[in-house]
């Protein structure tokens, strides 16, 4: 019953097995999460393809080439369907003292902790990802 859950669980299993490749359904919320993993670094690639009446996302996961360890060590789902957590600019969370990421949804569509900082907006805390 959680899209969002489910498109991170689907990320980390195939984290542990190892896979190059994940497929997970498409959605509006999912492709942004999926562009701002991209943009900083912890996806190789994505494709949006247009099959069925949803769609679906592929993502290519990133590997360090010399110790095979994933670029993303963990992705941590923060506000639920059943609880919702919602933060301030002024309280926003830092991940790792900085070194993580906390990715938002906001009035100005989805983006990390610290663009959310920096354009004094606050939202939805979807998920810490380092």
């Amino acid at each position: 019953m959680d899209p969002i859950g489910d498109f991170l669980t689907k990320i980390r299993n195939a984290i542990k097995a190892r896979h190059r490749i994940v497929e997970v359904p498409a959605s509006n919320i999912k492709k942004e999460i999926t562009k701002v993993l991209f943009d900083k670094g912890y996806i190789q690639s994505y494709k949006f393809e247009d099959v069925g009446p949803q769609g679906n996302i592929k993502i290519a996961l990133k590997y360090n080439p010399v110790t095979k360890e994933s670029a993303i060590l963990s992705l941590e789902r923060i506000s639920t369907p059943g609880l919702r957590q919602y933060t301030s600019a002024d309280d926003m969370p830092r991940v790792l003292n900085g070194l993580g990421i906390a990715v938002l949804s906001t009035s100005k569509g989805v983006m990390t902790d610290k663009e959310a900082r920096n354009m004094n907006i606050g939202g939805e805390v979807l998920c810490y990802v380092y």
